[in-house]
């Protein structure tokens, strides 16, 4: 539910529920987009606390949704864990204050997952990813900046997965980061995505071109962080899709996202 909108919950309360807002990356951060971003996320964590609050019958299990830009943009080759601090950029502080805004239901007893989403989760409908494909159909493919930045990612497969192990899974309480164990440079998936393309890779697109079309929300390609899934391996948490490789493979042969059994409530 987007922020206000939900004000109970049925009588007969479902076992787990997932709230994820507004999309932020659709369009350029203005002013007034930047507020919608924040207080669409903070709005809807505090009305879930508040049905959850008042129902007679409250969920085992809250999935919070979250980010890695939590980290903030300036992390360059340190590799990032579940336990790093939390960053001072827009993005940072949007989802620290996310993550807090259901603090409450883990003081009513209630597991709270966080779920901490790659910066890419591969899908071809959807999301980044068939943007980041356009360019190489028309054989004008290639690096994002200098190319060196990471990229933390995961196939919309093993997102959908990982969150299913995550409500089934009694354990898993607190943050979670949801991309592989295998980041990779920017660069990397230029020459990845073109050889399972058969196109070439060859055409960057400089950082100045990015933060001319993307403002702001350019930081988010051109600062890229290293993630690696730390919780989710100590669980024991197996990947279908492991490596860059391996996804674009998948992506580019099938054309659609990978079947998934529904998520059980």
């Amino acid at each position: 539910s987007i922020g206000g909108e939900l004000t109970s919950l049925p009588s007969s309360t479902v076992g787990a529920m997932l709230s994820m807002p507004v999309n932020m990356f659709r369009s350029r951060w203005s002013a007034d987009r930047k507020k919608l971003i924040r207080e669409s996320r903070i709005q809807a964590g505090h009305a879930v606390v508040e049905a959850v609050r008042n129902a007679t019958k409250k969920p085992k299990v809250v999935i919070q949704a979250s980010a890695v830009g939590y980290y903030g943009s300036e992390t360059g080759d340190e590799v990032v864990t579940e336990s790093h601090s939390p960053g001072s950029d827009f993005l940072a502080k949007v989802c620290f204050d996310w993550e807090i805004s259901t603090a409450p239901l883990s003081r009513m007893g209630i597991r709270r997952p966080i779920i901490r989403t790659a910066g890419m989760v591969m899908s071809n409908f959807g999301g980044t990813f068939p943007l980041l494909k356009l360019p190489y159909t028309m054989y004008a493919g290639g690096k994002l900046g200098d190319g060196k930045q990471w990229l933390s990612w995961m196939h919309i497969a093993d997102e959908v997965k990982a969150i299913r192990f995550l409500l089934e899974h009694d354990a898993a309480d607190g943050p979670f980061n949801l991309s592989t164990p295998n980041p990779v440079r920017y660069a990397e998936l230029a020459k990845a995505l073109g050889d399972a393309m058969g196109r070439p890779s060859a055409i960057p697109a400089p950082s100045f071109a990015l933060k001319a079309a993307l403002g702001e929300l350019a930081t988010v390609v051109l600062d890229g962080q290293r993630v690696i899934p730390q919780r989710l391996q100590e669980l024991g948490f197996t990947w279908k899709y492991p490596t860059i490789e391996e996804a674009l493979a998948h992506l580019v042969e099938k054309d659609e996202p990978a079947p998934a059994e529904p998520v059980a409530a």
